[in-house]
């Protein structure tokens, strides 16, 4: 695709967003940045969170993944549904009755200052690697897309990427966000469906042949029943249910957006509209994969395998046709969509971790209006770089990013799951000194144990290991607590 095209595309998008930016600043208070000023539409919040949520992971490595994994995925989006019953019923009414910014105050409340230090730290490590996995997926396209063409080198558009975001977001943080979230959602939908409907148009059938097409697929395969397997059903579905309330409920980044909506049912209506509608949309995803490989077939496109005959590189399977094959009009939508998730992959995930290092590591209290916005300008600009380094130690990593954040994300987010359940379901008391070293070495016994099962029974975790990590938190738990104080 001509790359002037590309370079308009972005620029008038980037210029939407600023212009977002600009009216959602006004009126702005020292609190606007972090909380939204708790008085944003509930769905608007939740239609939003789908981008954030979607990202460009979704867009491009979702239909991917169908190669190879078939539509197993679906099995934990089912889990996922249950997590956000959770939610909504069980943590938001306990972060609304504590009137917290940074949801990880519970666990000072509950344990102690070390427990709450911890807890914010494993966000912090967790959500570093999740932004810059999903922003690296998007900047590879961009790359290939524009960049390439204009001689500029990788490490310079994430650099350019990273400046775009921090000029529309310094000034409004979560406020801005709630809003270009909206407009991010919108055109990663609007490029699936529009890919969808070229790929029909292509192959000369209908709609309801497509879904004929899709169904009676190899890759349409929902259940597996493989004891052994990592896409086994219960392994699937109950990791699904811990992935959802470790990474959306214990997850500053989405439960910042939640908490700036005006009560506290209006969170909750937000995160059971916003539970469906992903639900729905990763469907959409799932059923474009299958067409994207049928495509594939019909037009003798070669996939790349490797000697045991699996697909390698699938995350370059829809750019590849969407850009080379499918004509100009879709690959205008899909430079839309991926555009869009390059931005919402990053800008909410760098609010949020702003948000938590200021509130949970810096005491705000006794500073000034001034002090305080030139504390978070340092914060915001660290953890850029942090994101950039991140972006750059992964740039040479092939294979699905999708299945790539849930597999880390296991192992920094199940001592954070295995805290808030033990402190939920339980009255005892633990000594709080003891826990940051309990919140260590769990992920690295998950980590041995899930490799000696592997190497030895062929035995594969598979996205449960957060299970696995959650529960052996839990046991370090009950054997520093106070047996005097339960």
């Amino acid at each position: 695709m001509n790359p002037q095209v590309v370079l308009g595309i972005i620029l008038v998008y980037f210029a939407l967003l600023m212009g977002i930016s600009y009216f959602t600043s006004k009126k702005r208070s020292d609190e606007s940045y972090y909380t939204g000023d708790r008085q944003s539409p509930w769905f608007l919040v939740a239609f939003g969170m789908v981008g954030a949520g979607l990202s460009g992971v979704t867009f491009v490595s979702l239909p991917g993944m169908v190669g190879n994994n078939y539509f197993y995925f679906y099995q934990f989006i089912l889990g996922n549904i249950v997590g956000y019953l959770f939610i909504t019923f069980v943590l938001i009414p306990l972060y609304f009755k504590l009137q917290l910014v940074s949801i990880y105050g519970y666990l000072k409340e509950r344990f102690g200052v070390k427990s709450y230090k911890t807890g914010s730290l494993f966000f912090l490590v967790s959500q570093s690697f999740g932004a810059a996995l999903r922003l690296l997926l998007a900047t590879k396209i961009l790359q290939f897309a524009l960049f390439d063409a204009l001689n500029i080198p990788f490490f310079l558009t994430v650099i350019i990427i990273l400046v775009l975001v921090w000029l529309y977001t310094n000034k409004s943080g979560i406020k801005t966000i709630v809003w270009t979230d909206t407009l991010q959602t919108t055109f990663l939908i609007l490029g699936a469906v529009i890919s969808i409907y070229t790929i029909k148009s292509t192959l000369n059938i209908s709609f309801s042949e497509a879904i004929v097409q899709v169904t009676e697929h190899q890759y349409f395969d929902v259940f597996n029943w493989d004891e052994d397997s990592g896409n086994n059903f219960y392994k699937q579905f109950i990791a699904g249910i811990l992935v959802a309330i470790a990474m959306i409920g214990l997850d500053q980044n989405m439960m910042q957006k939640t908490l700036t909506c005006k009560t506290q049912w209006d969170a909750q209506k937000n995160t059971l509209t916003y539970s469906l509608i992903l639900a729905l949309t990763q469907f959409l995803f799932l059923g474009l994969g299958v067409l994207l490989y049928i495509y594939a077939e019909q037009n003798g496109i070669a996939l790349e395998v490797d000697d045991a005959g699996k697909l390698i590189n699938t995350d370059t399977l829809f750019p590849n046709l969407a850009l080379n094959h499918l004509g100009s009009f879709a690959g205008i939508c899909f430079l839309l969509g991926i555009v869009a998730a390059s931005f919402s992959s990053v800008d909410s995930s760098i609010t949020a971790l702003t948000t938590s290092f200021t509130y949970d590591f810096l005491d705000l209290s006794k500073k000034s209006s001034i002090e305080k916005t030139k504390l978070k300008n340092w914060v915001l600009l660290g953890f850029s770089i942090i994101i950039f380094v991140i972006i750059m130690a992964f740039s040479s990593s092939k294979g699905d990013v999708i299945s790539l954040i849930f597999k880390v994300a296991g192992y920094t987010y199940g001592p954070l799951l295995g805290l808030y359940m033990f402190g939920m379901f339980t009255k005892i008391k633990v000594i709080d000194k003891f826990i940051p070293f309990i919140c260590l070495v769990a992920p690295i016994l998950t980590y041995l144990l899930s490799d000696f099962l592997l190497v030895n029974y062929k035995f594969d975790f598979g996205f449960v290991n957060i299970a696995v990590n959650a529960t052996i938190t839990i046991l370090g738990l009950l054997l520093v607590q106070r047996r005097s104080e339960t």
